[in-house]
Formats: C-alpha cells, sequence, structure tokens
C-alpha cells in the first residue's frame, strides 16, 4: 500500500499518531500484566512474591538483555491461576489498547509458562478468548489469540502442548515462537510448526531480534512463517531484505523493546525507518508494555520523536499493520478508510 500525500503540520503529528486507528500485532499478554495488577492478583490468590511492595517490582525492571527479562516475566506470570484472572489480565490490556486507537489486536500467550504450574490449559484459553469476545462488544476492539511455544523447552514438549490445545483450537487463530532467542533456532521447531500448517493454523515467529540474519531465513524457509516478529536484525543482510520486500513479510517491530533490552543503545539509532524506507512492511508494536515502558501511542510518540519520521511515515506504519493482520480483505479495506479518514481531518 503507498501512502497518500497529506500535508500534515508538524505540530499535529503526535495528535496524529495517537489518533490514528492501528493494529498491534506483536503484544504478548503476560507482558501487560502491570505490578499493581501482579499485587491485586496475588492477593486474591494468596501468592507469595519476593518483592516488597509495587515501586520494588517496578524497581527490578532494569534489564541488561531478553534473559534478564524473562526471569522477571515469568515470577509475575505466578499469580496467574484462574480463568477470571487471565480473563482480568487481557482486559485491562484491552481497555488500554482500545484507548491508543487499536482497532484490531492478535495477541501473543504462551500455554506452557502456566502448565508448567499445574494450570489447565481450558483455564488460559477459556479467560483470555471470554476477554477477546466481550472486546469486540464492548470496546469495538477485534481480537485475536496466537498461541506461542517457548523455544527454550523441547519439540517434544510444543507437541504436548499443541495436543493439549487442540480442543479449544476455534479460540486462537495461529501459533508462534518466543521466549529466549539466541541458541535456539526456528529449524528446532520444523515439526510441530509443520503439524499447524496442516491444521490450518497462521503461522509467526520470533526471529532476528538478538538473534542473527540467519534465524530469520529458517523462520521463513523452514517454519514457512507468514510474519516475522522483531526481525530488525534483517538489515545486516541486504540479500534478506530484498526477500522481505519482495514477499511483503510482515515484520513485527517493537521499538521500546529492543530499547529496554539493549537491542539498540538508543533510540535514535533504531532502524525501523531504514526497514521502511526499503519497502518493508514493517509495524510498530508494544511487545510486553508493562515492562518496556509502553503501549502502543507511546511507542509511536517516542520512536517519532527519536528518529525524526514523518506522517507519511505514520500512514505507512498503520497500513503495515492491517496489511500484516490475518483479518479479511473487506475489513482491512474498512480499517484503510478509517485511516484515511483520521489523516484527512488532521491535514492543512
Amino acid at each position: 500500500m503507498i501512502a497518500h500525500e497529506f500535508n500534515i503540520p508538524a505540530e499535529r503529528l503526535p495528535a496524529l499518531l495517537c489518533a490514528m486507528p492501528k493494529a498491534e500485532l506483536h503484544m504478548h499478554i503476560e507482558g501487560s500484566l502491570e505490578p499493581e495488577l501482579i499485587f491485586a492478583l496475588a492477593q486474591r490468590n494468596g501468592v507469595a512474591l519476593p518483592y516488597a511492595d509495587v515501586e520494588a517490582l517496578r524497581r527490578a525492571y532494569a534489564f541488561t538483555n531478553l534473559q534478564s527479562f524473562l526471569d522477571i516475566y515469568y515470577a509475575g506470570a505466578s499469580v496467574l491461576l484462574k480463568e477470571q484472572d487471565f480473563y482480568d489480565m487481557a482486559w485491562a490490556y484491552l481497555e488500554r489498547a482500545a484507548a491508543d486507537n487499536v482497532v484490531r489486536t492478535e495477541m501473543f500467550f504462551d500455554p506452557q509458562t502456566h502448565t508448567a504450574r499445574g494450570v489447565d490449559i481450558q483455564v488460559v484459553i477459556e479467560g483470555l478468548h471470554r476477554a477477546c469476545v466481550d472486546a469486540e462488544a464492548k470496546l469495538g476492539v477485534s481480537a485475536a489469540l496466537i498461541l506461542c511455544f517457548l523455544r527454550h523447552l523441547s519439540e517434544e514438549e510444543a507437541f504436548e502442548t499443541l495436543e493439549q490445545a487442540l480442543p479449544y483450537a476455534t479460540k486462537f487463530i495461529g501459533v508462534g515462537l518466543d521466549s529466549s532467542e539466541v541458541g535456539h533456532p526456528p529449524e528446532k521447531f520444523a515439526k510441530v510448526f509443520a503439524r499447524c500448517r496442516e491444521l490450518g493454523l497462521h503461522l509467526v515467529a520470533h526471529a532476528g531480534e538478538e538473534g542473527p540474519p540467519a534465524y530469520v531465513w529458517s523462520a521463513l524457509d523452514v517454519l514457512k512463517v507468514e510474519r516475522v516478529d522483531h526481525g530488525v536484525q534483517s538489515a545486516k543482510d541486504p540479500v534478506l531484505m530484498a526477500r522481505l520486500a519482495k514477499d511483503r513479510i510482515p515484520l513485527t517491530v517493537c521499538p521500546l523493546s529492543n530499547l529496554k533490552l539493549c537491542v539498540f543503545p538508543d533510540l535514535k539509532q533504531h532502524n525501523l525507518k531504514t526497514l521502511l524506507d526499503a519497502g518493508l512492511v514493517a509495524t510498530v508494536n508494544s511487545d510486553d508494555p508493562a515492562y518496556f515502558g509502553g503501549y502502543m501511542n507511546e511507542n509511536f510518540l517516542q520512536t517519532f520523536a527519536a528518529t525524526g519520521l514523518t506522517a507519511q511515515h505514520a500512514w505507512q506504519l498503520a497500513a503495515n499493520s492491517f496489511e500484516g493482520s490475518f483479518i479479511d480483505d473487506a475489513a482491512k479495506a474498512r480499517y484503510i478508510d478509517r485511516l484515511n479518514e483520521t489523516f484527512a481531518r488532521f491535514a492543512g
């Protein structure tokens, strides 16, 4: 999709970024657990936390890499025990998403994080799905779920999780691959992804966040993913960049996450503009917003302020988010119409 020429005064750009309709394609629902909700759920469920209070937990959010984040992420998830807990977590995020004019969200969830603690997968899926249904009815947000396999675990365990989830297959739209990237290449999960493809599920995978461009190639050619989560290391491989642009493979980029996990030392050095200028279907997303300093609009505002991206880039990013989503073409067209209407309102 090519951006229309909109003449947006620079001073209106921040308000436009907040107002424009957008899709979020890379958000881990467990990563939206704010410290206040973690403590509320811990109290409700009688779970002891290794932090004295909300502020002590917040102070622990100083990460040096992906693993240092994951350690706290899994501790936070320990408070999730009942279906209502999963509903409450998802609902809190969906309300924030609606406030940021996110009109479509495709949320990741990590069942293995919960089944390993003895929580039944039905409890996880039913709670999250109920929130998705309510979001459509009460918030006007189209929401869907993507089941992610934890890549630091075995492919055999991924197959076990898939089998557990299949009775609820109508309640999620695809599968993904997340957790510790380095040392766990995509091809480790070739067979389970092949099985998911046979089942008609959408396929995505984290690749090229901390891992090399080779992981992106593997995600595309071995797992046959439709979308690459993160993918920012692709810029180091010109042949890969050309492939991603030609095949219109969306990249779900997470700027504030990249900053927080030291993928880029400074937001000014983020390569989002490079990806867009190369014709890639790059998008902006919040990843784990409770931990990484911002939901969707905060990611847009800080990234645009740091990198000098323009209103044309804003339109392209929003349009890319709809193009990259797993909704039908008619819905994509409706959202693009809404996007154009918003830009027209801010022009001149």
